[in-house]
């Protein structure tokens, strides 16, 4: 739909003999809005999440991607070693570890 509107846009700017200029603006409109609502957001929420995992600590209790309560036993560079029930410890990526125990049941309740 929008391509539609877009080569409409164009052509009839052609077809009245004038420039592509309307084109040109309805792209740069089209990028701005792209940007301002998907991918602003989106890299303001990355690097919030990036600040929550560098914060993490030892004896955090934490939620993994795979839907996983634990507690933070050990941090290194680039993974968390988590104890996820009595002397069962995993090793994951820190990618993978989305939020502490304690937000995610903050979220479950809005």
């Amino acid at each position: 739909m929008l391509t539609t509107i877009l080569l409409q846009a164009a052509g009839g700017a052609a077809g009245q003999g004038g420039s592509s200029l309307t084109f040109w603006i309805m792209m740069i409109l089209i990028f701005v809005v792209f940007y301002f609502f998907m991918i602003r957001p989106q890299t303001k929420k990355q690097k919030e999440l990036q600040k929550q995992r560098e914060a993490m600590k030892r004896g955090d209790k934490v939620v993994t991607a795979g839907g996983i309560y634990g507690i933070i036993k050990e941090v290194s560079d680039t993974t968390f070693l988590i104890e996820i029930s009595r002397d069962v410890i995993i090793k994951i990526d820190k990618g993978s570890v989305y939020a502490s125990a304690e937000d995610a049941q903050t979220e479950e309740k809005k």
